[in-house]
């Protein structure tokens, strides 16, 4: 249990409900373990032994119906003590499993994007709901069990312990015990074949959720290539292979009760062997076979116990990818305190590396002051998304640093250098909410007279009007009942609300059909005005407003100025300029 000792916090949240529920736990131990060998042993030859004319016992009436109303007794107390324990069990797991999953969640929010870009969606969904659901099971079930199930098998070999010592002495006590430290081995070999298996199972299980995460993200590209029959057999594979791994876990874990239920056959049959030479009399017998029967099944249940601590370790192991993952973009031990920036924006010396391979910027040197629209241009890889992302630290310079007003992007709260910074993507990201808290997620105090001037600003308050339910309708998952136009306009209309004075635009007009994109230009021209703005530019068509052009090519930049200067005197723009004027797209 050791290995979940960092992760009892979640119990003490749970304490109250989780010590009512061991407590009625060891009483169903009690009742179980020596309450009914006990019955066996007292009750059954009350009742019997006045039959027994040599050794008449009158019995009255009401004495018959106390001493027959003790079974019913025993398994009502049993029965309640057992149903307490599984109900307030069940409700501190869901109470762990909750905080587990929420803490999942904070630490994949605050992540470096680098960390996403090494994982599948679906295999981090399955590590968020089926290994946290495991490792629930590991603390709270597996915390009950090592209590519970100890505590009916003590009461059960006290029980046996002292009907066999009464009867024939020590020699009969150690026949009867003699074999259930020996149910432990068959426990110890499953547990060792289970911890492989059970990571296996885990990895299958995520491997699953990624695959079927892969498929829905790109279902329109399945339908247009004729990828149905391709994708199933994809996914027939990844099943197969986790049907394999989940049977190997099965295989082992209930081989586990049938090795042990024999070597208690086996314990029974050698205090019956020992019973018969001695000439222990058969209701003498009873008990004791009662009572040595009710210290297997914990032993049972402990083998199972152990099955769910490899399992939960396993899933432990998975989970602790992310909570053990270092956040290396985070708040500064003592940040400046900054509320709105001028949007004055610097790099100096600035290097940026994914990886040990070759940097994606290299000592990188430029200024750009406060109001400049900035055009970052190169072709694919150059660095010009990089250098964009560097600006609201979605990652760290590895080298140098990146200043607004003169003062480090590290040395300020993240909220605090957000909030200033406006973002539209090529791709809009849009959550399954109404449009009006989609727009409110840019500034969340804005009235909805503002949310309806920024829709305006963006040529989006008309087509939101069409709607059923205007800006109360709800969107779907990724705005997929808005066409492409929409949703890019949405996406405008949150940076308008937003009005920050820094502004990146990663070809915010793509989606759009030329009347609209010519409306957009002249409403981001306004919206423009005294902002920085930098324009990660895939269409040269989309940087006629640019007043500095910044040319990246392997990870440096290699010119700047504006269009003229740099038509006429850089021959790598010069040729991507006229490549896509060629192609109708300049």
């Amino acid at each position: 249990m050791h290995r979940f000792r960092p992760y009892h916090r979640y119990l003490r949240q749970v304490k109250v409900p989780l010590v009512l529920s061991i407590l009625c736990g060891i009483f169903y131990g009690a009742s179980s373990g020596a309450g009914l060998p006990l019955m066996l042993n007292y009750v059954f030859p009350k009742v019997f032994a006045s039959a027994d004319a040599a050794a008449p016992v009158a019995l009255t009436g009401w004495q018959i119906a106390l001493v027959a109303a003790w079974l019913p007794m025993v398994f009502l107390l049993r029965g309640i003590a057992d149903y307490a324990n599984v109900y307030l069990l069940q409700y501190a797991g869901t109470r762990v499993l909750e905080a587990i999953r929420l803490d999942y969640f904070k630490k994949l929010q605050v992540l470096p994007l680098a960390f996403f870009q090494k994982r599948s969606t679906g295999d981090l969904i399955s590590r968020g709901i089926a290994d946290t659901s495991q490792l629930q099971v590991a603390l709270v079930n597996v915390t009950n069990d090592l209590i519970k199930q100890p505590a009916t098998l003590v009461f059960a070999i006290s029980a046996v312990a002292y009907l066999a010592f009464r009867e024939q002495g020590v020699a009969m006590v150690l026949a009867s015990l003699a074999v259930v430290p020996v149910c432990v081995l068959p426990i110890r070999f499953i547990g060792k074949k289970i911890v492989r298996r059970a990571a296996r199972v885990q990895e299958e299980l995520g491997s699953l959720s990624g695959r079927m995460s892969e498929n829905l993200s790109a279902i329109r590209e399945v339908r247009a290539f004729g990828l149905e029959d391709y994708e199933a057999r994809r996914f027939s594979t990844t099943t197969r292979a986790l049907i394999k791994a989940q049977m190997k876990v099965v295989k082992y874990q209930r081989a586990l009760n049938p090795m042990i239920e024999f070597v208690s056959a086996l314990g029974v049959s050698i205090t019956f062997i020992y019973a018969y030479r001695v000439g222990v009399a058969l209701e003498a017998f009873i008990p004791v076979v009662g009572a040595l029967f009710m210290c297997y099944d914990p032993i049972k249940k402990l083998g199972m116990v152990n099955t769910e601590l490899k399992r939960g370790s396993a899933a432990l192991d998975r989970l602790e990818v992310v909570f053990n993952e270092p956040v290396d973009i985070a708040d500064p031990a003592q940040p400046v305190a900054v509320t709105k920036l001028r949007g004055d924006l610097a790099f100096e010396d600035v290097t940026f590396h994914y990886g040990p391979d070759t940097p994606a910027l290299s000592s990188v040197d430029v200024r750009i002051p406060r109001g400049t629209v900035c055009a970052l241009v190169g072709p694919t890889g150059a660095g010009k998304s990089t250098f964009a992302n560097l600006v609201p630290r979605f990652y760290d310079a590895t080298e140098g640093r990146v200043t607004i007003d003169g003062i480090d992007v590290r040395a300020m709260r993240l909220a605090d250098l957000r909030r200033n910074i406006a973002i539209v993507s090529q791709e809009p990201v849009l959550f399954n909410d109404t449009i009006a808290n989609n727009l409110l997620l840019s500034r969340p105090d804005a009235s909805r007279a503002e949310i309806e001037q920024a829709a305006k600003d963006a040529f989006a308050h008309d087509f939101i009007l069409e709607k059923e339910h205007g800006y109360d309708t709800v969107i779907g998952e990724r705005g997929q009942s808005l066409s492409g136009g929409q949703r890019q306009r949405l996406a405008l209309a949150r940076a308008f609300l937003r009005n920050a004075p820094i502004l990146i635009l990663d070809e915010a007009t793509s989606a759009l059909d030329a009347r609209t994109e010519e409306q957009i230009q002249q409403a981001l021209s306004r919206l423009m005005v005294g902002k920085t703005v930098l324009i990660i530019a895939h269409r040269f068509s989309t940087i006629r407003d640019a007043t500095k052009i910044l040319v990246f090519q392997g990870g440096r930049i290699v010119a700047s100025g504006d269009h003229a200067t740099l038509h006429a005197a850089n021959d790598l723009y010069r040729t991507l300029y006229e490549t896509q004027r060629a192609a109708g797209k300049a």
